[in-house]
């Protein structure tokens, strides 16, 4: 039977929870999170906070299990499930999001939650559920608002036509642990189109290489790679052989069509942009633009040579 509720399909059926096996590789992991627990325990005191993070998860449980689905486990204010049905997975998701719509508010706090999913290879073991589509939903999660459900535009090829045309393309995200840029998707699981953020139409992210240069070794960072160690330490990507430099001084991340400097030493690392003056970067982030150098621990010297140049370029 289809029920209309909120202008989404609910889908009511009698399918049996499903019964997993090491046999069964393709799973919709999703993740869903209290959103601002933190400030829920804080305003409404822990007896009534975790009465209300319950209520959210017991909702979760609720939704996943009636659409064949099952709760792998909870932990504090997150619940991890799976699915054998992508189709299922996302169901459930825009289920749990309407009726969370509709709580009243606990003491002027509206409860709400992040959600994110994705569609792939895992594998079961001792009931819990390991593998990539673990760790992308993971991921997911993170990127995720209150209210929000988010996946990746591979999980949403996978959807059945009808539920395909329910996303829309957020932007391209650098995501820890791909080797390249994941598009990412938000499910628009509200009542009207009047609700949704109108989106302008983002100019697409070129591809992004980084040229660096350390005495007589160049390297090539591009989207192949996430990022750069930077350090005296041996086991560091480029070693900084300057007793000023912390043993893991830096880190150069390549997020979408930008890389960035993260600072993580003792005394600081001094960038010089091409034409303008040194700054001192110290426990922060600052993104390279165009050409420059790289100083670690002290400002650069004319005669010094650890001294990293650099030049990044967008490539059309």
């Amino acid at each position: 039977m289809c029920v209309a509720k909120n202008s989404f399909l609910y889908f009511r059926h009698g399918k049996p929870p499903i019964k997993m096996t090491q046999a069964d590789t393709a799973f919709a992991v999703l993740f869903a999170d209290v959103s601002g627990s933190t400030r829920l325990y804080e305003k409404l005191g822990n007896a009534e906070a975790l009465v209300a993070v319950g209520q959210c998860l017991d909702l979760v449980r609720t939704a996943c299990e009636g659409r064949g689905g099952r709760v792998v486990k909870t932990i504090g204010d997150e619940a991890m499930t799976v699915f054998r049905s992508v189709d299922d997975a996302v169901e459930a998701a825009a289920e749990v999001q309407a009726k969370l719509a509709e709580l009243p508010p606990v003491n002027g706090i509206r409860l709400g939650m992040r959600m994110g999913f994705q569609f792939g290879p895992a594998i079961e073991a001792e009931g819990d559920v390991y593998g990539d589509s673990v760790n992308v939903a993971s991921r997911m999660v993170g990127l995720a608002k209150a209210g929000q459900v988010i996946t990746s535009s591979e999980t949403v090829e996978a959807l059945s036509p009808w539920l395909r045309s329910r996303f829309r393309e957020l932007d391209s995200l650098t995501v820890k642990g791909k080797s390249e840029d994941i598009r990412i998707c938000e499910l628009l699981w509200q009542e009207s189109a009047d609700e949704l953020t109108a989106l302008s139409t983002r100019p697409k992210s070129q591809p992004a290489k980084m040229w660096l240069r350390l005495g007589e070794r160049e390297i090539e960072l591009t989207e192949s790679q996430d990022a750069l160690t930077l350090g005296r330490d041996l086991q560091c990507d480029i070693v900084i052989a300057d007793r000023m430099a912390s043993r893991m001084h830096a880190r150069i991340e390549r997020r979408r069509d930008k890389f960035v400097l993260i600072d993580q030493s003792s005394n600081g690392t001094y960038v010089t942009v091409e034409g303008e003056k040194e700054i001192l970067v110290r426990r922060e982030e600052l993104m390279l633009r165009g050409r420059g150098q790289i100083s670690f621990g002290h400002a650069a010297q004319p005669d010094a040579t650890e001294v990293l140049r650099y030049s990044c370029i967008a490539v059309l």
